[in-house]
């Protein structure tokens, strides 16, 4: 029903409502062992036409962070929760959430990153199995057990929030900053300055 090479998803036919509106699927991007891995809910249509998660306006909004923190892209791992853009940009159902976690649990696995960071509600519920009030609860960071062991998990807005509520971006920007720091504290990232 779905087969997964390495860290690409190359073939699934899980959620039919997913396939049959999806232009394609999206796998994550950037470093395959990043200290830092972020995971969005699902691609857009942005993501949907160019195969990449986060690269609208949203994913502006975390390239400018990361950029503020010494990062790119390829320094970070950059994911979803599910591969294949819901119709209409709506949540995924749980069913879908579930039929695509093999997959993340995978890619959690293979890149093993010190921290991972949890874009918006969705996925903080999703990989912490829990309630999470994402807006007084962003910044926060929760041990959990995923991809086979005990992991850091902080929970952040989804950089949208910062487009539609400005009074997001201080939290957005200290959760990343916050990010950054738990991973280069644990020997990981090295800046851009250095090199």
């Amino acid at each position: 029903m779905g087969t997964m090479e390495g860290l690409e998803v190359t073939e699934c036919e899980r959620c039919p409502s997913l396939v049959d509106c999806r232009q394609q699927i999206v796998n994550g991007t950037g470093s395959e062992d990043a200290d830092l891995l972020f995971v969005g809910e699902g691609p857009g249509a942005n993501e949907d036409e160019q195969g990449e998660p986060f690269v609208g306006r949203s994913g502006s909004v975390l390239d400018d962070k990361l950029r503020d923190e010494g990062l790119s892209r390829a320094d970070v791992r950059i994911t979803n929760c599910v591969r294949c853009r819901p119709p209409e940009n709506r949540d995924p159902t749980k069913t879908e959430l579930s039929n695509c976690r093999e997959y993340l649990n995978r890619e959690i696995e293979l890149v093993n990153p010190d921290v991972i960071v949890t874009l918006g509600k969705v996925p903080s519920e999703h990989l912490l199995d829990r309630n999470v009030a994402v807006t007084s609860e962003a910044g926060t960071t929760v041990n959990t057990e995923l991809g086979g062991k005990i992991r850091d998990v902080l929970i952040c807005v989804h950089p949208a929030a910062t487009l539609y509520d400005r009074s997001q971006e201080s939290t957005f920007e200290s959760a990343i900053g916050k990010a950054a720091n738990m991973a280069e504290s644990s020997g990981g990232q090295s800046s851009l300055g250095e090199f």
